[in-house]
Order: structure tokens, then C-alpha cells, then sequence
């Protein structure tokens, strides 16, 4: 296990304005323990879902304290929504697509803003009783297309990791489909300048990657750009605290937990919707479960499936 230090005495509290939080600036003493990464395969039990679902207690309307230091907050990552011509497991269908949402909205999820998360996570704050955060990477043309106006049909927003040579580009969002995205409550983030594994780089080219995509995303987009993914969901303990100097205030990585925290904020955990999860199995990577009824009642038992990707863990 490492340890790296981004902090002055642990870390400094941050300040928040009515809508967000004030910039991080690193600093060399935050320590946190992450391990290292691999490239090998971790598998996970097999875990047959229940025969049948049992819905959790319904929330009230009244929102609920969670926090400080750990929150459950699931957060679900996509790619394309479209229909894959080589059944690629990083093409969702758009039926398929919105038939998640759809379950999502009728069990009661609530999708929250990232500044609501890192606020939650550093002092505590009231969330919705079933909160979550929908990212889409790369920055492709059908996240506008064709993910937005279903997302907008069920009053969902979510988080757009955009590739900073990518954008624009045939087959990808340009700068004013993603502002459109901006006004309708959609955030942005960096998905690097050219979707690079950054452990394989020297320095100069990590720091072209984080600080120059950040740069010309908030210049083409005039917005912050505080969030940062890391490609194929690889890094570091160097990169951690690269990134963190790149001022970024949260990372996106993957995994299997709907738990985030201090530990884990700038590897925050993300659950990989592949295009071949029926409904069902969407259902069972959902920590509050809903009314059976929404369910369909002739798909296959799901199971779980392993990652190469690290599950982080890290202490404050």
C-alpha cells in the first residue's frame, strides 16, 4: 500500500457557495491509501440475483442527510447509445436505454449534481432519499442525439467526460450541442486531450492531458471543469496526485461499490452499464430496489462479471 498527500493536515475543509464549491489547490500533506493498480483480472463471486425482487421501504419526499465521509450515491457510466453493428459491450440500445431510466424514475432515483456529492462527502449535506449520478464518456454525437431527450423525458441530468481532440470531430458532440446540454443542468468533465493510459506517459504528456484538456474545455465551453476521468478507468497513486495538482476536485474510476467518500474522491467508483445487462440485472447493481411490478418477468437470472479494474479503497 502507498500513501500520497494532498493536503494541509488532513484535508482542508472546503468552502461552498450557494451553487458549488470553491477550487481546490493542492497541497502536500492529504493522506490517503489506494492501492496499486493491475492490469490482471480480479474476479468476483458469482452472485445469483433473488428469484424475486423485494422493494425497500418507500422514501419520503423529505430529503436525507448523508455524510460527511461516506455517502451511498450509485454512479452509472455509459458510452454509445446506439445499436452496436459488432455487439460491442460499450453500445447500450436506446430501448434499452431508456428502459433503465425508466426504472430509475419509477423506483424513485433522483440524479444530484457532483458538487452535491463532494459536499455531502466533506461536510454532510441533505440528498434526495435515492440519489445517483449518470456519466457518459467520450463525448459521443448519440449522447446528444439521442441520450439527452430521454434523459430530459424522465427529468434526469447527468455528467458529459468529453475528449478534448475529440470534440467536434464526425461521429462527436461539438461545442455547441454540449452548451445546449450545459442549459438544460448537464456537467461537464475531462476525459483527457486524447484518451491515453496516462501510466504509460512521461510527465510533460500527463500534464498535457490534464491541464491542456481542462484549459480548452473551459475556453470552448466557458464553464469550470473540476472532474476528470481516467481513461479506460487506469491510474496511479503518481496519477492521483497529478491529477489532484491539475485541479480537479473529483476523479472518476470503476468499480463495483455505490459507496464514495474521502478516500475515494478522486477515484470515485462507477459502475460499467454494458449493452448486454437486461433489465433485470441493471436492477440487481442498484442499491434501493423498487416495486417488482416495473420489472419484466421472463429474463435470465443475472450474475455478476469481473473487472480487470481495481476496487479502490482508501482511508482518510
Amino acid at each position: 500500500m502507498k500513501k500520497i498527500f494532498l493536503g494541509i493536515a488532513g484535508i482542508c475543509i472546503l468552502l461552498f457557495a450557494c451553487n458549488g464549491i470553491s477550487t481546490l489547490k493542492p497541497t502536500p500533506t492529504l493522506t490517503a491509501t489506494l492501492p496499486a493498480p493491475t492490469e490482471t483480472v480480479t474476479p468476483l463471486p458469482t452472485l445469483a440475483a433473488p428469484a424475486t425482487f423485494t422493494a425497500s421501504p418507500i422514501p419520503t419526499p423529505t430529503w436525507i442527510h448523508q455524510g460527511p465521509n461516506q455517502v451511498t450515491v450509485p454512479i452509472l457510466l455509459y458510452h454509445w447509445i446506439d445499436i452496436s453493428s459488432s455487439n460491442s459491450r460499450y453500445y447500450v440500445s436506446p430501448g434499452n436505454f431508456e428502459e433503465q431510466i425508466k426504472l430509475l424514475h419509477n423506483w424513485g432515483y433522483e440524479t444530484i449534481t457532483l458538487d452535491m456529492l463532494v459536499r455531502s462527502i466533506y461536510e454532510g449535506a441533505d440528498l434526495p432519499p435515492r440519489p445517483m449520478i449518470i456519466s457518459f464518456d467520450d463525448g459521443h454525437l448519440n449522447n446528444y442525439t439521442t441520450a439527452f431527450p430521454i434523459m430530459q423525458k424522465y427529468g434526469y441530468a447527468g455528467v458529459l467526460y468529453i475528449i478534448g481532440t475529440y470534440m467536434g470531430t464526425p461521429d462527436y458532440m461539438n461545442a455547441d450541442q454540449i452548451k445546449e446540454m450545459i442549459a438544460a443542468g448537464w456537467e461537464v468533465g475531462s476525459h483527457s486531450m486524447r484518451h491515453r493510459d496516462l501510466t504509460t506517459l512521461d510527465p510533460s504528456e500527463q500534464r498535457y492531458e490534464l491541464v491542456r484538456s481542462r484549459e480548452l474545455l473551459e475556453k470552448q465551453l466557458g464553464v469550470p471543469i473540476r472532474s476528470f476521468a481516467y481513461p479506460f478507468g487506469i491510474y496511479n497513486l503518481d496519477i492521483v496526485d497529478r491529477t489532484y495538482a491539475s485541479g480537479y476536485t473529483t476523479a472518476m474510476a470503476l468499480g463495483y461499490s455505490n459507496f464514495q467518500g474521502t478516500g475515494n474522491i478522486l477515484a470515485l467508483q462507477r459502475r460499467d452499464i454494458q449493452g448486454s445487462y437486461d433489465l433485470k440485472k441493471f436492477a440487481f447493481f442498484l442499491p434501493w430496489q423498487g416495486d417488482p411490478i416495473f420489472l419484466p418477468t421472463d429474463t435470465p437470472t443475472p450474475t455478476l462479471t469481473p473487472s480487470r479494474t481495481p476496487r479502490v479503497t482508501a482511508t482518510p
